[in-house]
């Protein structure tokens, strides 16, 4: 046993080593073949799967490339990343293959998306890892002397497990005077050793022979087995029983235990003990013919002992031997041919070789969706199946060209959004009497393909959002739907940004791609845009995206967030200071000076009033609460001081409330001081008014013609664009109805203020100035920054506030003049 097991490890060891995959293409069939030892260790290399069939190593794992097995514990496996197939674990030919000379195991391989099968046979080749065994260790054998030399006796044979060329390949006898020893070829690695007698026995010589009956194998080196022979020499019977004809039935499969197959019949010429015949089955006959069958040793009928399967054997050829019961007993042999009739007892077997669990939505009809392969084990009309599936889905088999495959493939256009599953069940039936059929159900995943655009709520959206919000907080929300699922139902939004002037507000807003929440990234302010109009896009995350976009309209409500700002008086620092002389003997009700100021708000939150906070004595002076004059209240005495301090109030009617103050010193000079004052500045002045009423002709005629000009380019302009236009351009207007520009700065001894709308471009307050400061544009910047009356939104300006044009522009003309 030690030297089988070395002997065995040497045989592993070289065939592991010479592993030769061979590689068999037909165009025919397109399948590969390759081979293996059997023995060799788990990981073995079987074959280059991808690479033989010019498959992409770098879809393998994508496509969910696998091997197909009925099987719990298959022989073979295939590596997904490289396409090589390799042994899963130890194979024992003689177990896979039990009594065939060759073995090949049909793998069959799938790649899905798209689907493809491919077939492997892999031949498990033999090695010699068995030793020949005779069923017995030792064999007595009782010759009669009077046999002739020629005379033969059947040996039974050694066994070996192995197959072909590494089974019993010879028989030898010890050496001996005589016997000799013939072999039987009965073919699938059969033989028979034969005892022949060479020279007559001579019991009075040698009553007994010891012979060592040696099987060898064919491998390299060979294994052999042994058996002893003991040979009796008895006495005479000289006759052989005789079979009287030739012996064939017809056997039906699944016939009863008991059942008699047929009898046959020997006789003997010899008398008495010598010529009754008894009859056998050879010693050659397998064991599974001797559990299906029994023969009456008597009678010589052959009768059924075990399952007729037609499935596992069609036909069995049985050796029956008839022995006389002489003293040397006789024998001779015959073969009886049992032929199994098919019967319809096996139900069609349905096998989903390959199968895609889902099939997008938008698949063709024709789309295949599994292969489905039908198997009956009967024969002839048994064995021929139809398939067919229900009516109610939307799937139809269409047969394949290789026998019993069919196709599942789609008949019909799929909708994921009305059914997303199916169960299909596919019904096989036999044609035989009584037919015989079975089902099996495929489950079909419908996966959803991106289909559907994203739907807003609502469309147009309008949103209402008070001035002066908070930063970086959430104004309004848009929100969205798909009807796809996944990641073709998930939705991100981002604003439409085109870059034009009239969505430069845009910018200032940032939505959520998630959530839909839109935020202002800076506060808005009324005073500077009112409403504007953008687009939001939603996008799901299918490939390819689909989107759709919807208006959103803001409208800006105005808050008190503005403060009155001084316009007169204002000092050469820029404070709300101002020093007035006038002569002490003015009656009461002169007018010592007006203060100006303007807000930014509308409505009542810019709408000014104007009261004293603080005065040296209240009995002189008075101030107006609505125009912000300051007047006398009676003349002047000589006990009146020479200065005095007036300190005003002006604030806007808010809910809360801004305001700012302004200081007048009143001075009060004598007469005299007041007139030569007044002629030294109207000497200055002398000079200058004819010019100043040059220059005010040439300003009116120039506001007035641009003014008509502006009024018909706007008129024209609302009849060639639609009302969407014009409320357009309309969303960017600035201008309130209040004064709100103005400009303060001296030339030498004079001192000059200018007076005007606020412009849409270049003039903005300075940050950290409460209001206060206006800061006039840089004179260096582009002349399309500068020329704002040519400019789409100064148009609108010009058209919505007609009304209040006119005078602001006077105001502006005076105040030159006034400088």
């Amino acid at each position: 046993m030690e030297q089988r097991r070395r002997e065995r490890g040497r045989s592993r060891g070289y065939l592991a080593g010479s592993v030769v995959a061979v590689l068999l293409w037909s165009l025919a069939s397109a399948q590969l073949r390759y081979s293996v030892p059997e023995e060799v260790t788990e990981g073995t290399v079987v074959g280059h799967i991808a690479k033989d069939l010019g498959l992409d190593k770098s879809t393998l794992k994508d496509r969910k490339y696998r091997i197909v097995s009925s099987g719990t514990d298959p022989l073979f496996r295939v590596d997904q990343n490289d396409g090589i197939l390799y042994v899963s674990r130890k194979i024992d030919r003689e177990e896979v293959c039990p009594q065939s000379s060759t073995c090949l195991m049909n793998v069959k391989t799938v790649l899905e998306n798209p689907l493809e099968v491919h077939y492997v046979e892999v031949e498990v080749l033999d090695i010699n890892d068995h030793s020949p065994s005779f069923p017995e260790k030792t064999k007595r054998l009782e010759i009669s002397e009077n046999v002739f030399p020629g005379a033969r006796f059947q040996l039974k044979p050694a066994s070996d497990p192995d197959s072909g060329h590494f089974s019993v390949q010879q028989y030898k006898i010890s050496q001996n005077d005589h016997f000799r020893l013939e072999v039987k070829d009965k073919g699938k690695d059969v033989k028979i050793p034969i005892l022949v007698i060479k020279k007559a026995l001579d019991r009075e010589s040698a009553a007994s022979h010891s012979l060592v009956l040696t099987a060898v194998d064919g491998g390299k080196p060979p294994k052999f087995g042994n058996m002893n022979i003991l040979i009796n020499v008895l006495d005479i019977n000289d006759n052989v029983p005789v079979f009287t004809r030739d012996y064939s039935a017809m056997l039906d499969e699944n016939a009863p235990v008991g059942t008699t197959v047929i009898q046959v019949n020997a006789t003997d010429l010899d008398e008495g003990p010598n010529g009754d015949v008894v009859y056998s089955f050879s010693s050659s006959m397998s064991q599974n013919i001797l559990n299906l069958f029994d023969i009456n040793p008597s009678t010589g009928e052959i009768t059924v002992t075990g399952l007729i399967d037609y499935e596992e054997e069609d036909k069995y050829e049985i050796e029956v031997e008839a022995s006389d019961k002489g003293l040397a007993p006789l024998t001779t042999e015959k073969s009886v041919i049992i032929k199994i009739a098919d019967m319809n007892d096996n139900a069609p077997e349905i096998e989903v070789t390959s199968f895609s669990s889902s099939i997008p939505e938008d698949s063709r009809p024709g789309t295949t969706v599994a292969l489905i392969s039908v198997n009956d084990l009967d024969s002839g009309l048994n064995g021929k199946v139809i398939c067919s599936v229900g009516e109610d889905v939307p799937f139809a088999l269409s047969p394949s060209l290789k026998e019993r495959m069919y196709s599942l493939v789609t008949k019909s256009a799929l909708d994921r959004e009305k059914q997303s599953h199916y169960d299909i069940t596919i019904t096989a039936k036999d044609a035989g009497q009584p037919p015989l059929s079975s089902e099996k159900t495929v489950s079909v995943v419908v996966s959803d393909v991106n289909d559907n655009s994203p739907e807003f709520s609502l469309s147009p959206y309008t949103f209402y959002v008070t001035e002066a919000n908070e930063p970086g907080a959430s104004v309004f929300s848009v929100q969205a739907f798909d009807r796809d699922e996944n990641e073709n139902a998930h939705i991100s939004y981002h604003i439409l940004r085109n870059g034009h002037d009239d969505n430069k507000v845009t910018s200032f807003l940032s939505v959520n791609s998630e959530t839909g929440d839109i935020s202002a990234l800076k506060s808005f302010d009324f005073e500077t845009v009112k409403t504007f109009q953008f687009h939001v896009v939603a996008s799901d995350s299918g490939s390819p995206s689909l989107s759709s976009n919807v208006t959103v309209n803001v409208f800006i409500l105005d808050q008190n967030d503005n403060a009155p700002v001084i316009l007169y008086p204002l000092s050469s620092n820029g404070s709300a200071e101002g020093v007035e002389e006038i002569p002490r003997n003015v009656n009461a009700g002169h007018l010592v000076t007006k203060v100006r100021a303007y807000d930014a708000d509308i409505g009542y939150n810019g709408w000014l009033l104007f009261s004293l906070q603080e005065v040296t004595a209240h009995s002189l002076f008075t101030l107006d609460r609505y125009t912000g004059q300051i007047r006398t209240l009676r003349s002047f005495t000589e006990t009146d001081e020479a200065e005095h301090k007036l300190l005003i109030l002006v604030k806007d009617n808010g809910n809360v409330s801004l305001s700012a103050t302004a200081t007048v010193l009143v001075r009060l000079v004598e007469p005299k001081e007041a007139f030569a004052a007044s002629d030294v500045k109207s000497s200055s002045r002398a000079d200058e008014d004819n010019n100043v009423t040059f220059y005010l002709m040439i300003t009116l005629a120039s506001v007035s013609a641009l003014f008509l000009i502006s009024i018909i380019v706007l008129i024209a302009m609302q009849c060639s664009k639609s009302t969407d236009y014009t409320s357009k351009y309309l969303q960017e207007t600035n201008y309130d109805g209040t004064l709100c520009h103005s400009i303060q700065y001296r030339s030498g001894d004079k001192r000059y203020m200018l007076v005007g709308p606020r412009m849409s471009i270049g003039s903005t307050i300075v940050p950290g100035s409460q209001a206060n400061t206006l800061v006039l544009p840089d004179r260096r910047r582009t002349s399309e920054e500068v020329r704002w009356f040519h400019s789409k939104s100064e148009l609108s300006f010009w058209g919505s506030h007609s009304n209040h044009l006119f005078p602001v522009f006077m105001m502006y003309i005076l105040a030159l003049g006034e400088g």
